[in-house]
């Protein structure tokens, strides 16, 4: 198993931060790693997401919907090919640290047969796409409110 996790603190209301995380339609405006994603953010529900790592290799996947927890929790499983051989549970987790300040966090654990060959590109590339897909969401999250002001 790998584990890859990233955060930053946000200042912008969870509420806020949510309604970017889940306005898919917007991703190709702002998100470096997630490029495009469709579906419903539901539990149950399956996504198409489109994922550019830096420096990796591009790939589509239709993760199925876990967790879907306005303005706190959104997380999925993916799957690589068929179930077993290269698994990734996604979560974006929004922790509210005061009333407009919140912690983002990403996680991923990888499991199955494949992860062993992955395992350097997922430390370097994914951890990277991660790191920038969480200061993008800070920027326009932050720039969104400092334009109502």
């Amino acid at each position: 198993m790998k584990q890859l996790h990233s955060e930053i603190e946000i200042d912008a209301p969870a509420k806020h931060v949510w309604e970017l995380l889940t306005d898919f339609a917007s991703y190709p405006q702002w998100n470096p790693f997630i490029r495009s994603i469709s579906g419903q953010p539901a539990p149950g529900e399956r996504l198409q997401a489109r994922l550019e790592p830096p420096g990796g290799r591009a790939m589509t996947f239709r993760p199925k919907v876990l967790t879907a927890e306005p303005n706190r929790e959104l997380r999925w499983l993916g799957h690589l090919l068929v179930p077993g051989v290269f698994d990734g549970e996604h979560s974006f987790t929004i922790e509210a640290l005061e009333e407009n300040r919140v912690r983002f966090v990403q996680r991923e654990s990888f499991k199955g047969l494949l992860v062993p060959l992955f395992a350097r590109s997922l430390e370097s590339n994914t951890q990277r796409g991660f790191e920038e897909m969480n200061y993008a969401l800070k920027a326009r999250a932050e720039a969104a409110l400092t334009e109502q002001d």
